[in-house]
Order: structure tokens, then C-alpha cells, then sequence
């Protein structure tokens, strides 16, 4: 199965969690309102249910719903009835249609829901705020193009109170019906920190100017989370037979072996179910790796197997990272002695395979349990008490668990590391030196856990770019002639003026690696009077009393600061008046060169391409170098050559050249199919910087990532810009892997 089905098939379980961790009773008949297709109507026959599926239409006939009156034990729809004209009749059709102990359990949609107010579209309108205006705009403008409307919390009690329901329960589902991760009985509040365990989903995410994730905690604590929830489940019972669940947890991301679903009951148990059989085998685990931890003297909340469920007492304490969270606001040397406690948890958690060394590698655990975090332990009796170790890497580094234990108190958090440096605390635990390295493996793990590259094209197209929530922001602050001056016309005069950088961090850094070639800068100034004298590419930092020597007709001024609000105020109070803020999520155009097109004969056919991309680290080059850049030259007009430079060979390939960068950059550039070549910048290596820098239509790269699902990814985003990505087969005979293996065994 290639990785586009893996991904499609894992995308379809996931819409079923909104309903996965219901007890439906087999045997019954169910409705399902909404296409036979849809995911859920497998798992409800999964499930030995009866199911019938209809649309609206069937709703809307009278013969049909006078057939099935009293029919059905359960209907299930999930946003279908949303676009129903008369939603209040379809509900009394739905009544008639269940049994006397029949269920409604619907999927709506909240027009109130916090996601519209960060700027998402309208799913039925494309428009932002039409459902929180509950369609009034739209309405004024008697738009026929958009079918359905959302409902608020209030409006579908109402609706369906009329219908006969008076028997309600509503959940709030976060962060959307197709990918529910999170649900809340309508009294229910999360008692955890919710910005750290939602990734917030999007109908249009490039609309978004607002982090979710920050507004969380304010609504919680003002009573918005459940009104401003972005769907709701509802549950309608005829008999007054409600499910007795309060909060429940998906992860149906993970592959089956690791989707399991987390129930908080009413009656203080909290029950965990493996979705798919291949997850009960992690049941059993997570008894013996508590049973293991208990052996080390590590806390553990008691638990127990009780037929297909994990078992274990609600715990009405607060979270390990809450409790830690507010000791720091309270207490900084309390704090620190409660985190020593944690960090030696970890370390009696297992076996020592090596101890410190005191050389920054720390110890190396038989069993390193990575979810020994804060965020999965309560603070009881004076100590951490931990549940859901679901996972332990042999051998594992415990710098790793330390640092995503700091990482989990701090994360999001920057009033805290104003009250104790995060980086202090690095230090104190000795984090520092390979801080980069155990940083890594924490992601790693969790990328490849939550599937997060095989469904890159999913959530690149449902997820939030911070950058681009930047720069909305930006754009609102401004009038539309101010903000094209300010952050769109960025190279106005900068051909006739000398080119002024102003910062010389990341930002800069970036700007030069894109533009340097087109647009030569004359100086950098900065406020850190330490970088005066430096330089940055080769052009020298200098105090910004240096603008005061040049006439203000000389030069032009561009922000590379991401918190440019300062030095604007400090420009104008300067009286420089040409200046513009660089954007570094916007793509600016690229001046190119006149490029020389080859003779051809009248007869020949136009090169598919103009401008090709190819880039490599071209070590030892040889006969297959030579074939893939003949190849990608008769593809395109013009062909520009990305060399990797020696830092980035060790640093990312863990080996050292044969060849030095110098030699290999001379040597690809005396290729005869070769037009252009240069260094890889080391900060911005990836595809999209070298789209931004060249402007190719075209990046040819080597047929073993072709299945690859980040590579695809990068396919994906060059054609969202016009260009793509063409996968050539290696050269069988030849590679330099083969010709070092030779060198080294001296063969050669």
C-alpha cells in the first residue's frame, strides 16, 4: 500500500472518533443520515449494527418517514442536517423515526466556535464572521451559492427541545467533528493544560491572525469553553438513558496499535479502549510497565485489566504540571527542589545502562519511559504520582525525558522564564551542551508516533502557520496603502539607493540568503552595540547613527526584526521616512538575469522547463552526478545547481566529504550542463528557501524519495506556487557510496 492510501485510510479512522468510544448495544438498528461511504458507517457495522443509510431527501418524504416510524434504536449524522432549509421539521422526522429507547446522537457545528473568531472561514459560506453574525451579512446579500448554516449552542437546544427531545446531552468536541481529539460534557472543564494537548484544525488556516492555543486557558477560567466549543456531539435519549461519560480523549492518528481512547466516567473511573484489536496488546503493556515502574520505587496511579478495558480511580488532584506551573509563580526555590524530585523519578525509573560522565550525555536508561512528563502525573501527598506510560526506548538517553519535562513547564509559557530562565534551568541539569541533539529525539519520536509525515498534506492544508497568523496580524494594523509600503513594495528604490539592513539576527540572516545576489546591501545596523564591527555576509554592522551621516534621498531602510514596532518608532523619531519591514512568510519576486536561450533547430520541440533545480553534496563526482544533471538539462532551458557545504555533510550526514565544498562547487560548475551553481545556505536549506532564492519551475531530485511522504510534501507545496518536483532513477553502476566503500577498503 503506497504512503497516499496509508494516509487516506488513517484519515477516514479518525473521523470515526467522534463516535469510536460510544457503547453502542449490537444487534440494533441504526440511521445513519449522510453518504453510505463515510467511515463511521463501517464502524458501526464493525460493530454488529443493522445500518440504514439515507440522505435528506429521504427526511424530507413523508412515505418514507411514515414507513420507518419507530424504527431505529440509533440515528447518527455528523454536520449533514446543517444543511437541511427546516432543520426543526427534520428533528421531529428523527423523533418519529426512533424507537421508544432509541438515541439521536448528532455532529454539529457551532457558529459561535472559537475557530471563526481566530478568522477561519465559514464552512458553507467561505467567509469569515458569517456564521458569528449567524448569516446576516450573507442573508443581506442573498447569496444562492452556499448551502447550510451553523447553529449555536442555544438554537439546536431550542430546536430540539420542540421536537420532542427532552432528554439532552451535549459534549463539546474539539478541535472538529472530522478529527475529534477531545470531548467535554457540557459541565465538564478540562483540568489540564489544554494549549499543550489540541492542535487547533482550520477550514482555510491562511485567514487565521489569531494563536489559538493562547486563548484557552482565559476561557476556561471565564466559562467560554463550552459555549464557544467549535462542534458539538449531542445525545438524545427517549427514555432518559444518557451516557454517564464526562471527557473523553482520541488518538486515533496513531496507527492501530497505539489508537487507543480515553473515557472519564461519572461514577470517578476512568476507562482506556483500544480502538482496533491490534491495541490490546498495548493494554497488557501499560499494566506492566506501571507494575515496572512501581518495582523502581516510581508513584504509580493503581490499575487493572477488566475484560477488553484499562482501568484506573479518578484522581482529583492537580496535574504534575500545574502544580509545578504555579510553585514557579510562587516560589522559585521551591520549584526548583520539586523538579529535582521530578528529575530523580526519571532517574530511578530504570536501570542505569551507563552513568554521567559529567560530559554533557548524561545517563542512559534500560527503559527510558518517554511520557514520564509532568503533563501525565498528579501532584499527590507531596510527590508525582504518574499514569499512561504507554511507551520506553531501550537504551534511551535520559536527557531526553529531562528536557521534555522542562520543555512541558515552559512550553507556551513566557511569563516563566521572566520569573527563572528556561535556560537556567537547562544548565542546572546539565541540558545545554546537546541541548539541539535531545530536542530531536523527543520530536522525532512524536512525529512518527502521531503519523505527523504521512499526513503532512492533511494538516498542511487544516493547520495554522504561525508566520502566516504574523503577518495577518500585521496587515490589520495598518491601511491598505500604508501596509503595500510597509511590507509588500519592500524594494522600492532599492535599486537606486544604497540598501540598509536594519538587525543582524535570523531574519536578516534570511533576507540576505535570498536577496543578497539582487539586491547588494551596503550596510547592517543594530542596536547591540557588541555586533559593531562585525559583519554578516561580508558587509559590516554599524551603530544606526550612521543613517545620520547620509542624506535621507541616499539610502533605503529595510526591517529585519521581528518585533519591528520598536524601530519603526526609533526611525521616525530619527526622521527617516524610507523604510519598509521585511515579511519573512511573504515571497517577494526574484530579479533574474537574461538567460541566453540555446540554439535549436526549427524542427527540434521547447524543453518542458525553463528554469531546473538540482541540488546535492556531488562528493567524488562520478558518471551518476553526470547523468542526473544531463538529464535534468535537457529538461529545462536553465539549470542551477545547489552544492551542499562540508558543515552541512557532518552536521546532517554524520560523515565527512572527501572532496572540500570549494573543489566540489568548481567542479559541478564546470559541467557543461550546468548554468548556474552555489552554496546550500546552512540555515535554510530545504526546498522552499531555494524556491524563494531561484524561482525554478522545476526541482529534480533522486527516485528513492519518491514515496517518501515529507518529500511528497515538498512537491506539493512547489506546485501550490507553480513549480513541482520531476524524481529521476539513480545510476545503478555508480554511486559515491560505492566509490568511498572502495576508497576505504582500499580497492582502489
Amino acid at each position: 500500500m503506497n504512503s497516499q492510501n496509508t494516509a487516506s485510510n488513517r484519515i477516514k479512522k479518525m473521523s470515526t472518533a467522534i463516535l469510536a468510544w460510544y457503547d453502542f448495544i449490537p444487534n440494533k438498528q441504526v440511521l445513519f443520515v449522510g453518504d453510505d461511504d463515510h467511515a463511521l458507517v463501517g464502524m458501526l457495522g464493525d460493530r454488529k449494527l443493522d445500518v440504514v443509510c439515507c440522505g435528506l431527501d429521504e427526511l424530507q418524504d413523508i412515505s418514507w418517514c411514515a414507513a420507518n416510524n419507530g424504527r431505529f434504536d440509533y440515528i447518527v449524522s455528523i454536520a449533514v442536517l446543517e444543511k437541511a432549509v427546516e432543520i426543526g421539521n427534520i428533528f421531529k422526522r428523527l423523533f418519529s423515526l426512533l424507537s421508544t429507547s432509541g438515541k439521536l446522537l448528532l455532529g454539529m457545528n457551532n457558529r459561535l466556535g472559537i475557530r471563526y473568531f481566530c478568522g477561519d472561514r465559514d464552512c458553507y459560506t467561505e467567509r469569515n464572521f458569517d456564521g458569528v453574525e449567524d448569516y446576516f451579512q450573507a442573508d443581506l446579500r442573498q447569496d444562492t451559492d452556499f448551502i447550510g448554516r451553523m447553529y449555536s449552542h442555544k438554537e439546536l437546544k431550542n430546536m430540539l427541545s420542540e421536537a420532542g427531545f427532552s432528554s439532552q446531552q451535549f459534549f463539546s468536541v474539539w478541535p472538529d467533528l472530522t478529527v475529534a481529539s477531545h470531548l467535554f460534557e457540557e459541565h465538564v472543564l478540562p483540568n489540564e493544560d489544554m494549549a499543550i494537548r489540541l492542535f487547533p484544525f482550520y477550514n482555510e488556516p491562511d485567514t487565521i491572525f489569531i494563536n489559538e492555543n493562547n486563548l484557552y486557558e482565559t476561557m476556561v477560567d471565564n466559562g467560554l469553553w463550552f459555549p464557544m466549543a467549535n462542534g458539538y456531539l449531542i445525545e438524545c435519549a427517549k427514555d432518559g438513558t444518557l451516557s454517564d461519560a464526562h471527557s473523553v480523549t482520541c488518538s486515533l492518528d496513531r496507527d492501530d496499535r497505539d489508537a487507543l481512547i480515553t473515557i472519564v466516567h461519572g461514577n470517578d473511573t476512568v476507562e482506556k479502549k483500544a480502538v482496533f484489536s491490534a491495541g490490546q496488546q498495548r493494554l497488557k503493556e501499560l499494566i506492566e510497565h506501571g507494575e515496572d515502574l512501581k518495582s523502581h520505587g516510581v508513584p504509580v496511579v493503581p490499575a487493572n485489566l477488566e475484560g477488553d478495558s484499562y482501568r484506573m480511580p479518578y484522581v482529583h488532584a492537580k496535574s504534575g504540571l500545574i502544580y509545578l506551573r504555579e510553585l514557579l509563580r510562587q516560589d522559585v526555590e521551591a520549584f526548583l527542589l520539586e523538579l529535582d524530585k521530578f528529575r530523580d523519578l526519571i532517574l530511578q525509573s530504570s536501570e542505569h545502562v551507563s552513568e554521567d560522565m559529567g560530559d554533557g550525555s548524561g545517563v542512559v536508561l534500560k527503559r527510558g519511559y518517554f511520557d514520564m512528563v509532568p503533563l501525565n502525573s498528579f501532584y499527590v501527598d507531596g510527590t508525582f504520582q504518574f499514569y499512561d506510560q504507554e511507551f520506553y526506548i531501550e537504551n534511551y538517553p535520559a536527557n531526553v525525558l529531562l528536557i521534555r519535562m522542562v520543555n512541558a513547564v515552559y512550553g507556551g509559557e513566557a511569563e516563566l522564564n521572566r520569573i527563572y530562565p528556561y535556560a537556567k534551568v537547562l544548565e542546572r541539569y546539565d541540558l545545554l551542551k546537546y541541548q539541539n541533539e535531545w530536542n530531536k529525539s523527543s520530536y522525532d519520536f512524536l512525529v512518527e508516533l502521531r503519523n505527523e509525515n504521512g499526513l503532512a498534506d492533511f494538516y498542511n492544508a487544516h493547520r495554522r502557520n504561525f508566520e502566516i497568523i504574523s503577518s495577518n496580524r500585521f496587515r490589520m494594523n495598518y491601511s491598505a496603502e500604508k501596509y503595500q509600503k510597509l511590507f509588500v513594495d519592500i524594494f522600492h528604490n532599492a535599486d537606486s539607493r544604497k540598501l540598509i539592513i536594519f538587525g543582524s539576527g535570523k531574519y536578516a540572516d534570511q533576507f540576505m540568503t535570498l536577496f543578497k545576489s539582487d539586491y547588494p546591501v551596503y550596510k547592517i545596523i543594530d542596536n547591540n552595540q557588541k555586533r559593531w564591527g562585525d559583519t554578516l555576509y561580508g558587509v559590516e554592522i554599524v551603530s544606526p547613527d550612521y543613517l545620520r551621516d547620509l542624506g535621507q534621498d541616499e539610502y533605503k531602510v529595510i526591517i529585519c526584526i521581528k518585533n519591528f514596532n520598536s524601530i519603526m518608532n526609533q526611525l521616525d523619531a530619527m526622521g527617516v521616512s524610507e523604510y519598509s519591514i521585511y515579511d519573512a512568510n511573504r515571497e517577494y519576486p526574484r530579479k533574474f538575469k537574461p538567460i541566453v536561450q540555446e540554439c535549436v533547430n526549427d524542427n527540434s520541440k521547447p524543453k518542458k522547463y525553463h528554469i531546473g533545480y538540482v541540488a546535492g553534496v556531488f562528493d567524488l563526482f562520478h558518471y551518476g552526478h553526470l547523468n542526473v544533471l544531463r538529464r535534468a538539462k535537457e529538461q529545462c532551458d536553465y539549470l542551477i545547481v545547489g552544492v551542499v557545504s562540508d558543515r552541512q555533510v557532518r552536521e546532517y550526514k554524520k560523515v565527512e566529504p572527501f572532496v572540500p565544498f570549494e573543489e566540489r562547487l568548481e567542479i559541478v560548475k564546470s559541467c557543461r550542463y550546468v548554468d548556474e551553481a552555489h552554496e546550500i545556505p546552512f540555515e535554510h536549506p530545504d526546498t522552499d528557501t531555494a524556491w524563494q532564492i531561484y524561482h525554478f519551475d522545476v526541482q529534480f531530485s533522486g527516485s528513492d524519495y519518491e514515496d517518501d511522504p515529507v518529500w511528497l510534501a515538498k512537491k506539493k507545496w512547489l506546485e501550490e506556487r507553480g513549480s513541482t518536483m520531476v524524481f529521476f532513477p539513480y545510476t545503478q553502476s555508480t554511486s559515491s557510496t560505492k566509490l568511498k566503500k572502495l576508497i576505504t577498503e582500499r580497492l582502489i
